[in-house]
């Protein structure tokens, strides 16, 4: 199933895990979280402090919010200006497990897929709802209206009552891609680069997309790493880690190459921030 996600969802303080929760599995597909125990993730209440750990979401008039609200305005030219980087942004608003792992093929230099992935795909599915938990509470405690509540202007995908009702900072889509990309780099440090550009790019892509703010996006690739420190505190992730890196390993030594031109314009769009 792909379906545009509204991660992150959340229509009250005591019901917003709950909710993103059931997002999360019906969109990115539920088998791998019905495979750990009562869907508890690998960290099961041990998840980071991101509250601590994220500044406060930037204040009504202050100096990071004048920026946010500029970088909207100015970003929504995009649609007519660079309408391939735009078209990229409404594609990586898909965020199912098979697409994400698709959305990193060029970066890894092979197609990757969840059918030839399983034991990568299977630890991705485990860890969201560790993922869910780090976004959550930063989420409910600043309740930052979403930006195009705030300022016209046209979004890459279509304006919901649902989406409307979420929030902003942190940016959930944003800390998946960049949890993502920091433990493919893990399984593949010699794509390092390429692979952090991407995860950079994805998050990126919900600011041109104009659902996030640029500060929502960059603390989620804050939250993300601290995700993923906290995660290699378990000893069954790491050993899923292991499998993974043994999975792709053989993957890599037979799988098929992406297209070049397709990465080679991938890379040209995403080489740069765009604003």
């Amino acid at each position: 199933m792909s379906a545009t996600v509204m991660i992150g969802a959340d229509l009250s303080p005591k019901w917003s895990l709950a909710i993103a929760m059931g997002l999360l599995i019906v969109l990115l597909g539920a088998p791998g979280i019905a495979q750990s125990p009562s869907g508890s993730g690998y960290l099961a209440g041990r998840e980071p402090d991101t509250v601590s750990i994220l500044p406060q979401a930037p204040g009504v008039g202050s100096a990071r919010d004048t920026a946010d609200r500029d970088i909207f305005r100015s970003t929504r030219a995009l649609k007519t200006n660079a309408p391939e980087r735009w078209a990229l942004a409404r594609r990586d608003a898909d965020v199912t497990i098979p697409d994400l792992l698709a959305d990193f093929s060029c970066a890894l230099d092979i197609q990757l897929d969840a059918a030839s992935a399983p034991a990568l795909t299977a630890l991705l599915r485990k860890l969201l709802p560790d993922m869910v938990a780090t976004y959550s509470a930063p989420k409910d405690l600043y309740r930052r209206p979403r930006p195009y509540l705030r300022d016209e202007g046209d979004l890459c995908i279509g304006r919901s009552d649902a989406l409307d009702k979420t929030f902003d900072y942190p940016s959930g889509h944003a800390t998946f891609a960049w949890t993502v990309g920091l433990i493919l780099t893990e399984l593949a440090p010699e794509r390092a680069g390429a692979l952090l550009a991407r995860a950079r790019a994805f998050g990126e892509s919900r600011a041109v997309c104009g659902v996030h703010s640029a500060s929502a996006v960059a603390e989620a690739r804050t939250a993300g790493a601290a995700l993923v420190a906290a995660l290699h505190g378990d000893a069954v992730f790491r050993a899923d880690v292991e499998r993974a890196r043994s999975e792709l390993a053989a993957l890599r030594t037979h799988a098929l190459k992406p297209k070049a031109d397709v990465c080679a314009a991938e890379t040209a769009l995403t080489r740069r921030s765009p604003w």
